[in-house]
């Protein structure tokens, strides 16, 4: 299933008002989107070789922008990255190491590329940048950079920014302080060699985005603009993209497909409507045709699967969400008939879930010694588990009696699905 890649149909600050996304905007800023075509940016800062899906959302800013007919850039921040922003942080950043920074930033470029071409096919990569701000900024001198920079800028202007009020108490060290004048200092540099004359971001971006727009004006009377979408709460005001288990990353090194498709899967109810505008391409007239029948049979989850399927799909492409999608629907359900299953929903089950490689004596397997194995049972609560009925091998349910298991049943000779109770499930496989 490819995600919707339709051009949006309405200007795009109506079209991120609708979905929710529209939060603050500088004075002119939908004056000059109608005015013809604009080039924006958005930064991403590599302190980790993955982004998440928290940084998914101003991703998917700069795709609105594209398919509202403008010009994308996205920015990694391998020279930022160096110094730590602020934003939305309590304490000091710790410094990374330039090798460590420089790494994460070629993943993460790769990263952002395979999204957008997911996202707006080839055919639109064209009006899709990659810049990396160390290209100008591990070049740029102190003195020129305070002479050409700071004098724009007052302390007590600076002090007013919420990244910096927020960090008054706790300490923040000139370092961090001066990163607002870094990215403002990128958005004259993208604003001189590309023409940008946007930033969007988060809203913790605000007062970097405005300091931006500020150094533009002032240094080269130019007119920019910013805009920033809400920070993205869920239904108990919790931080989006959290899990107990930690970030839901980007990279499937990091989160599996599968796991990446859970997350979303399991997305509650009064949160799937406004994730579906949020974190998808889909239109106005699909996602409410999608709240409207979740309204009426939540229980059947169509609109968690399908926020599910088109944001796996615009991360990790169409071939990965369909495998997700099987070896969903093979663990829950148990009358699965694991021979229609192919050989790449049992290797992923096989990493996702209990599994065993077993060699079989004279053609057969000990159905307990296998449960021990798989489960970590005890022999005699294997036993007792069979006994009960409670235990099935590719979607047959074994007799109370059965003690082991034919090679033959195997699924091409090779697996075995075996599923404990309704929802626990673990793979065999014959070796």
């Amino acid at each position: 299933m490819a995600p919707s890649s339709a051009p949006d149909s309405l200007p795009l600050l109506d079209e991120l008002a609708w979905r929710g996304l529209l939060f603050q905007q500088t004075e002119g800023c939908a004056e000059a989107l109608a005015a013809g075509v604009v080039r924006g940016y958005c930064g991403f800062d590599p302190t980790a070789d993955s982004l998440h899906v928290g940084n998914l959302l101003p991703l998917l800013g700069l795709v609105r922008l594209v398919r509202a007919g403008h010009e994308a850039v996205a920015l990694v921040g391998g020279g930022t990255a160096l110094i730590g922003d602020p934003s939305g942080k309590s304490e000091e950043r710790p410094i990374r190491p330039a090798e460590e920074v420089a790494a994460n930033a070629e993943a993460i470029g790769r990263q952002i590329r395979s999204v957008m071409a997911n996202a707006l096919g080839d055919s639109a990569l064209p009006h899709v940048h990659i810049r990396d701000n160390r290209d100008w900024l591990g070049a740029l001198g102190l003195i020129p950079f305070l002479r050409d920079t700071g004098k724009h800028f007052s302390i007590n202007w600076m002090m007013q920014k919420d990244s910096v009020q927020s960090r008054l108490e706790t300490g923040i060290s000139y370092t961090e302080f001066s990163y607002m004048l870094l990215q403002a200092y990128d958005f004259l540099r993208l604003f001189q060699a590309d023409g940008v004359t946007l930033q969007i971001g988060g809203s913790d971006q605000w007062g970097n985005i405005t300091a931006g727009t500020e150094l533009v004006r002032r240094a080269a009377r130019g007119a920019v603009h910013g805009l920033t979408f809400p920070l993205l709460t869920d239904a108990q005001g919790r931080k989006f993209g959290k899990t107990e288990a930690g970030a839901v990353w980007l990279d499937a090194a990091r989160t599996s497909p599968y796991r990446f498709y859970q997350f979303w899967i399991n997305t509650e109810d009064a949160d799937v409507g406004r994730l579906l505008r949020s974190f998808t391409l889909l239109d106005r007239a699909t996602i409410e045709a999608l709240e409207t029948a979740h309204a009426a049979a939540p229980h059947e989850r169509r609109a968690q699967r399908r926020l599910a399927a088109e944001v796996t799909t615009l991360v990790h492409g169409a071939a990965a969400t369909a495998v997700a999608e099987r070896v969903s629907a093979t663990v829950f359900d148990k009358k699965a008939d694991a021979h229609a299953l192919d050989d790449a929903v049992f290797t992923t089950l096989a990493v996702e879930m209990p599994s065993v490689r077993l060699t079989p004596a004279d053609g057969r397997i000990d159905l307990v010694a296998l449960l021990e194995t798989a489960f970590a049972l005890s022999r005699s609560a294997a036993r007792k588990l069979v006994q009960q009925g409670g235990v099935a091998v590719n979607g047959v349910k074994c007799a109370a009696d059965a003690t082991d298991v034919a090679v033959s049943d195997a699924v091409r000779g090779r697996w075995l699905l075996v599923r404990k109770g309704a929802r626990e499930v673990a793979v065999v496989e014959i070796g």
